[in-house]
């Protein structure tokens, strides 16, 4: 039976905020619990994405040799965690305080976060450790009397722990750490037991994963430097220049980055298959519609072998600027930028290239267990604005391709309507397409598409088909 005892409506997507101008930029967090603050701050009052925010935190660290280590791996644990929980987290909140939420200061809220998360989520951290950190964030970032405020909440928490716990499980969207609709969403397409495997795989930390440059290194090769920096990784089954970082090396990544510069490219690895399926070949002329930050640009680069011609396009002058830097850290030569809209059709590009790549924005339900903050601000009728920047983009790229030559349609969702859905209108509205079978990348099966289900595939969701012009 869910419990009956909600926070107020208005605690459930309370996050979707005009961005402000960053409260912390620049300041130095004293430890990880102090990093996490900064963070939290910035994913839900700046907007900001919380892998990238955390990795600008961390560089300010004030920490040095083994203890920057572990307060890094404690900031990282602090912020993904109360991230993926923040509505339970706001559950609880509102069950001590009977505050409503938008009543508490923001910073307040979000030090009860994680003094509740380490209470609730992490049991290694003792309770009173948890109060008297949080404690202590409270009189250096908050108004005073915030400090008294945090501990008699904390401190309520600890008592009334084994009934709170109860209630949260009770409820099966905040058992999950997701939001209702979306749990709804997914039991009415995979079943219940579907539905928890794929939320209990959004809450997993994911591995890190490369995708080295067969121009600069081999796997075989490349693992053993890793093991001799102290690292372990073993190779993808999707990809096969694919690395799973199980343990990082001495020194973490940027150690490999000094070590290889040219060797990688953090890629996850359900995006290094839209290139292998493409199949491009050298001194082919290649387009990139949407291609930023850069991954699959580089990827095609390096499958062609340096040779022929990738354009990769975005609407953001900065992103391309992105895409440039990680080619010359590749040292990839054929690789263009443009700035350029992927909707808007460019006269001199038509029939002009021999494939295309349109990886499409997207609802991105796939990639919740990395893009953490997704969950809590997506909404259900967001993902009715999709389809329609897809075909868009879609139909502006088939424009681009010669006849004889091929596209790659790809989203990161598991939304049948931003996928098959959309294969299919494609198909039927344009005659002189056909689909182009590909082998499947673990069986080696011919297949037209591929559809990836994080709990039953064991990566993120994806979705890729390949697409033939008619000659």
């Amino acid at each position: 039976m869910e419990a009956t005892k909600k926070a107020p409506e208005e605690a459930a997507n309370p996050r979707i905020r005009q961005p402000k101008p960053s409260r912390f930029a620049h300041r130095k967090p004293a430890n990880g619990r102090e990093a996490a603050l900064f963070v939290l701050h910035a994913v839900w009052e700046e907007g900001a994405y919380a892998s990238l925010a955390l990795g600008k935190v961390l560089r300010f660290l004030d920490k040095d040799g083994a203890a920057a280590g572990a307060e890094r791996r404690l900031a990282t644990e602090l912020v993904y965690g109360a991230v993926k929980a923040a509505e339970p987290l706001d559950f609880l909140i509102y069950a001590l305080t009977r505050k409503p939420l938008r009543q508490i200061e923001p910073v307040l809220r979000y030090i009860l976060h994680l003094g509740l998360y380490q209470i609730f989520y992490v049991e290694r951290i003792p309770a009173a450790a948890a109060c008297n950190e949080s404690v202590k964030l409270a009189k250096k970032y908050s108004h005073p009397g915030a400090d008294r405020f945090v501990n008699g909440v904390l401190r309520n928490s600890v008592r009334q722990k084994d009934g709170l716990w109860k209630q949260l499980q009770g409820n099966r969207a905040l058992r999950l750490c997701h939001p209702a609709w979306l749990v709804d969403r997914w039991t009415a397409q995979f079943g219940e037991d579907g539905a928890e495997a794929l939320c209990r795989w959004d809450n997993e930390p994911p591995l890190l994963s490369l995708r080295l440059n067969p121009l600069e290194t081999e796997r075989d090769a490349f693992l053993q430097n890793l093991r001799e920096m102290g690292g372990e990784g073993s190779l993808s089954l999707w990809c096969p220049d694919g690395i799973l970082l199980e343990k990082m090396p001495a020194g973490g990544l940027e150690a490999l980055f000094r070590a290889f510069p040219k060797a990688f490219y953090i890629q996850d690895e359900s995006s290094m298959l839209p290139a292998q399926v493409l199949q491009p070949q050298p001194g082919e002329q290649v387009l990139d519609l949407c291609a930023a930050p850069g991954g699959k640009t580089t990827h095609l680069a390096t499958l062609m072998q340096n040779r022929g011609s990738v354009t990769a396009c975005d609407v953001y002058g900065h992103k391309l600027a992105l895409i440039r830097a990680n080619a010359e850290r590749l040292g990839l030569t054929n690789i263009t930028t443009q700035l350029q809209d992927g909707m808007r059709f460019r006269a001199d590009w038509e029939n002009r290239f021999d494939r295309v790549l349109t990886d499409v924005p997207c609802s991105g339900l796939g990639v919740l267990r990395r893009r953490v903050e997704a969950r809590w601000v997506k909404t259900e009728k967001d993902l009715k604005g999709f389809p329609p920047l897809q075909k868009a983009i879609l139909d502006n790229g088939a424009r681009y391709v010669r006849p004889g030559g091929f596209l790659v349609y790809s989203t990161c969702t598991i939304e049948e309507a931003e996928n098959h859905g959309r294969r299919e209108a494609f198909l039927q509205e344009h005659p002189g397409w056909e689909g182009a079978a590909f082998p499947h990348p673990c069986t080696g099966q011919a297949v037209e598409e591929l559809q990836l289900y994080p709990q039953r595939d064991g990566v993120d969701g994806f979705y890729l088909t390949l697409l033939h012009r008619k000659p």
